[in-house]
C-alpha cells in the first residue's frame, strides 16, 4: 500500500541549478584547445557522481599520451566555468514547487554527491537554504550516487519511509541511487543529460514548472 506523500528529495546540480552545462561547455573548449574531441556522451558518465567512471584529466593525458598540469587546467576550467555561468538563476518551477510543497506540509530536502561548501553556498546565495529540513551531500557518505547511500541518510535523517517520499534528480546515475534506496524518482533533464537513458522511473518531466502538487 502506499504511503501518504511526506517529503520531496532534491539532487542539486543540474536540477535546481543548471551547474552541469558550463562545466562540460568548460572541458570541452580545454580539449579543443589540445586537439581531443570531448564528447556529451563521455562526460555524462560523471554527471551526478564522482570522476572516479570518467576522469577529465586523466583521459586528456590519455588522448595526448604525455602528461598535464592538473593545477593549471583546474583553473582554467574554473574560469571558463564562471565565464559560462554567468548569473545563473534557479530553474524554472524550482521556487514555485518549494513554495507549494512547504504550504502542503511536505518535507524537503537535498542530497547532493557535490561538496557540503559547494551546495551550501549555492543554495545560501540562491535564498534557498531555509526551505530544506535536511541537505546532505558527499562530505556525510562514503559513496555518492550511483550509490544509494546518500538517499538512504536523508531518508533516516526525515524519518520517512520510502515510499513517503518523492526523488528528483535530472542524471541517470541519481535514478540509479533512488531506484536502489526503493524511492519513486521523477526524472527532470536538463541540457547535458536530456539525450541520456532513464530506466525505471516513475515520471519525466521537461522542467519542475510541470510538476503539481
Amino acid at each position: 500500500m502506499v504511503q501518504k506523500l511526506k517529503a520531496f528529495i532534491f539532487d542539486f546540480d543540474g536540477l535546481i541549478v543548471d551547474t552541469e552545462t558550463p562545466w562540460y561547455y568548460a572541458f570541452r573548449d580545454i580539449y579543443e584547445e589540445h586537439g581531443v574531441e570531448l564528447g556529451l556522451e563521455l562526460w555524462s558518465k560523471n554527471v551526478g557522481t564522482s570522476f572516479e567512471e570518467f576522469h577529465p584529466y586523466r583521459y586528456l593525458e590519455q588522448m595526448l599520451q604525455k602528461e598535464i598540469n592538473h593545477e593549471q587546467v583546474r583553473l582554467l576550467s574554473e574560469q571558463k566555468y564562471e565565464a559560462y555561468l554567468g548569473q545563473a538563476g534557479i530553474l524554472p518551477g524550482v521556487l514555485e514547487l518549494l513554495d507549494a510543497a512547504r504550504e502542503k506540509g511536505i518535507r524537503l530536502a537535498v542530497a547532493s554527491s557535490s561538496t557540503r561548501d559547494w551546495v551550501h553556498g549555492y543554495l545560501q546565495k540562491l535564498g534557498l537554504f531555509d526551505y530544506f529540513e535536511v541537505i546532505h551531500t558527499s562530505d556525510d557518505v562514503k559513496r555518492v550516487k550511483p550509490d544509494p547511500e546518500l538517499y538512504l541518510l536523508t531518508l533516516q535523517k526525515l524519518g520517512v519511509e520510502a515510499d513517503e517520499a518523492i526523488v528528483f534528480e535530472d542524471s541517470p546515475n541519481g535514478l540509479k541511487a533512488a531506484n536502489a534506496a526503493g524511492i519513486r524518482c521523477y526524472i527532470v533533464p536538463n541540457e547535458v543529460t536530456r539525450g541520456l537513458e532513464f530506466t525505471m522511473h516513475e515520471r519525466r518531466l521537461s522542467s519542475l514548472a510541470e510538476m503539481k502538487i
